[in-house]
């Protein structure tokens, strides 16, 4: 599927085109160029290569040099609980985590309104209505498919979670118990088809899983090299692959799927430029430049502004997700989790 990284490689060298000429600052006008030594402490539950990508590529681009701390989702709100009771003297002003955690942190009134300009345009789906923090970018799950098994298919192609589960074919898929990502694939399907159906697509799909993988990568990595027919598994790592140059290609599933959003939230705090600093980060992180950053690194999310090139040249942009939002306690997913392996993956 050489399209996706034609696509791809087409927007950004535009892309790098209007970045280098700086659109972002001459648009913004926030930030003062005149100075090195303002700077922001962020907590994120993202990887630290991601972080550091991010960290670079806007204190090249603003003198604002960002300060992440890689914290665990449990970690982050433990310390973002201590930090609005003043037990950090440090004054994190920033978090980009994923969206659970962020509404966690909200619930808990750690973080406090922001909604700009940019910020307006994303969707209701991938943010809080009241403002409390923002999704910047999400990552479907998808069905990724060898090429070569796509042409013996002809009209048969698997398009939606039941014609995967009736589909003879091989399927990889990543543990549930082994990602958070993968697990949240359990919660929203019993949250849009209920328990007992999506038990039942799972129990169909359970003998044709040549592995049960540890990472999300491994499943379109076995669709790529043939191992496996079909993968379950997030769109990112599958265009990763097709942009190396692996003969896979995406199908959205038509009777929608869930994706993992990641967001911003501006963290409580007494200083002003903090806020403003932290603000000016979080409009940046909607814009094509991150996007730009991120991908020129291989990794390939989809921006949540639709008005960013990035946003225009993704593929699949207007997939059909899933209207429930999983909303389940820990035991209750802990109960899932539990059904799955005793009844469908060690039975």
């Amino acid at each position: 599927m050489r399209r996706y990284t034609t696509l791809l490689l087409t927007a950004f060298l535009l892309l790098a085109i209007v970045v280098a000429g700086s659109a972002y600052l001459a648009g913004s006008g926030h930030i003062d160029h005149g100075t090195r030594t303002q700077s922001i402490t962020v907590l994120t539950t993202l990887p630290a290569e991601e972080a550091e990508i991010l960290a670079q590529s806007y204190e090249d681009a603003s003198g604002v040099q960002i300060n992440f701390v890689p914290l665990s989702a449990d970690d982050a709100l433990a310390r973002m609980k201590s930090e609005s009771a003043g037990a950090h003297s440090s004054g994190a002003a920033m978090v980009l985590a994923d969206w659970r955690t962020l509404g966690k942190a909200s619930q808990s009134g750690y973080l406090e309104p922001y909604v700009s300009e940019r910020g307006d345009m994303v969707s209701d789906t991938f943010r809080q209505s009241d403002g409390y923090w923002m999704g910047v970018w999400y990552d479907p799950v998808v069905f990724c498919i060898n090429r070569d098994y796509l042409k013996t298919l002809r009209a048969d192609i698997p398009d939606s979670w039941q014609a995967l589960a009736d589909q003879d074919a091989r399927i990889g898929i990543t543990d549930f118990m082994a990602a958070d990502a993968s697990a949240n694939l359990l919660y929203a399907m019993t949250a849009e088809f209920g328990e007992e159906q999506t038990m039942e697509i799972l129990g169909k799909i359970h003998p044709r899983v040549v592995q049960y993988a540890r990472y999300l990568s491994n499943p379109v990595r076995q669709a790529g090299m043939g191992e496996v027919d079909i993968s379950i598994a997030v769109e990112s790592e599958t265009l990763r692959y097709i942009h190396d140059g692996y003969p896979l290609q995406i199908i959205y599933p038509s009777d929608g799927t869930t994706a993992w959003i990641t967001g911003t939230g501006i963290l409580t705090n007494d200083s002003a430029e903090q806020k403003l600093l932290a603000q000016n980060f979080a409009d940046w992180l909607l814009s094509d430049e991150a996007q730009l950053a991120l991908q020129s690194h291989n990794y390939f999310f989809v921006p949540t502004n639709p008005g960013t090139l990035a946003y225009k040249s993704f593929p699949g942009k207007n997939l059909t997700l899933f209207t429930q939002i999983p909303q389940f306690s820990k035991e209750e997913q802990h109960d899932l989790l539990d059904e799955w392996a005793r009844e469908i993956r060690f039975k």
